[in-house]
């Protein structure tokens, strides 16, 4: 991989981790995997957070493409889109594979 598509990738998945870096964020998107989507109202009524903090956390894991907001009549519900955690985990799967090759070829140099 170039270094400017290692670049691209980096650029790609920083929002992904800095959304997921946060604890609040982070238990948002636990409460949505459990797979039904919820309103503000639902989401802030399990924290201890105001609605306008929790409306701040979802932007930024929307921004991220972590979360999606879908209109049910006169309210926004929100649920979590793993496409980009796959994607992630995927890209953190490759860099460990090559990272596992890298040192078995440095224990085996050091073994000789």
């Amino acid at each position: 991989m170039s270094k400017k598509t290692r670049r691209a990738k980096a650029q790609h998945f920083a929002p992904i981790f800095a959304a997921l870096g946060d604890e609040t964020r982070l238990a948002l998107v636990a409460r949505l995997a459990k797979g039904k989507p919820r309103s503000i109202a639902r989401l802030t009524s399990e924290t201890n957070l105001t609605r306008q903090a929790v409306r701040k956390h979802l932007r930024v894991l929307e921004d991220a493409r972590i979360v999606r907001s879908v209109r049910a009549g006169r309210e926004s519900l929100f649920e979590l889109d793993t496409a980009p955690i796959r994607e992630v985990r995927d890209y953190a799967d490759r860099v460990s594979e090559r990272w596992d090759e890298a040192l078995s070829r440095l224990k085996a140099l050091v073994e000789r």
